[in-house]
């Protein structure tokens, strides 16, 4: 990109370091959302735009064979899984200079913060709805109360207990509706807990059985009014996003500076097992 050589303002390209503002969001990003906690992001950093393929390469099943004096040799074998990262979203704004140089606050810096947020919200509700049709096990449509919540989600547990998904680091993502049932309930049974500590713990989400219990109000809601939440182990989702284009350019029909940037993602269930959904209202 060409610099201008008389824009020397603070909101100028020359003042403008496109790489560190695409880092900033990548940061702000995944600090407040709930994906990299239910999803593996191993394979971000082979991103390099829209229409890129990752390719996923399955751990190879090892055959357990009884022994009566000789022994055969297994060849490894592994599956390929291809992530496409066939989803984009943008954002592009302006900053006025005259507004600028008038405001006591950072223009640019604070329309980062909200393009942030937005892109949050927007990238985790496809991501939410799109995964919820490749679950392991999609259960019928269930009217659930806090005298039964508890049930519901022993049975999400009893769902992946049988299908041999590990424990540790299970999840269970739930709406502010059933949150908020959630904590109206009796929770300070050992067993579920491992404890004799209730699992909500100063008013924020904690563990019930072997599940991180996560809250986003981006879960998907059908035609029916049905919120489908979502249980698993985070091996089931495959995730890769990355910010590959942020840009700052001068307006040519007015004093001011345009500020854009691209955010490339791809999502796909690859252990379908390993993911439960549920429709509840």
């Amino acid at each position: 990109m060409a610099y201008s050589f008389f824009s020397t303002g603070t909101t100028s390209e020359v003042n403008f370091i496109p790489e560190i503002f695409s880092k900033m969001l990548q940061a702000k990003f995944y600090s407040a959302s709930i994906l990299p906690k239910i999803s593996n992001t191993d394979f971000e950093g082979e991103i390099t735009g829209a229409g890129s393929k990752v390719v996923v390469r399955t751990v190879p099943a090892v055959t357990i064979n009884d022994y009566a004096g000789s022994i055969t040799t297994q060849e490894l074998t592994t599956a390929k899984i291809e992530l496409l990262i066939d989803k984009a979203k943008y954002y592009s704004f302006k900053s006025d200079d005259v507004l600028q140089a008038q405001s006591d606050i950072d223009l640019i810096e604070k329309a980062a913060n909200d393009a942030a947020e937005g892109m949050r919200v927007a990238v985790e509700t496809d991501v939410l709805q799109n995964v919820i049709a490749d679950a392991g096990s999609v259960g019928a449509d269930e009217t659930v109360t806090s005298a039964d919540i508890l049930a519901n989600i022993l049975s999400m547990a009893r769902t992946l207990d049988e299908k041999n998904i590990p424990e540790e680091g299970r999840f269970l993502v739930l709406s502010p509706e059933f949150v908020s049932m959630l904590k109206q309930t009796e929770l300070k049974q050992a067993y579920l807990t491992g404890d004799d500590v209730s699992p909500i713990r100063n008013g924020l989400v904690g563990r019930v059985d072997r599940f991180d219990v996560l809250q986003s109000n981006m879960l998907h809601t059908d035609a029916g009014g049905h919120t489908h939440v979502i249980a698993g182990h985070p091996k089931a989702i495959s995730f890769a996003s990355q910010f590959t284009n942020t840009e700052e350019v001068r307006m040519e029909s007015t004093f001011g500076t345009q500020v854009r940037g691209l955010k490339c993602y791809g999502v796909k269930v690859i252990v379908p097992d390993a993911l439960v959904s549920k429709k509840w209202t």
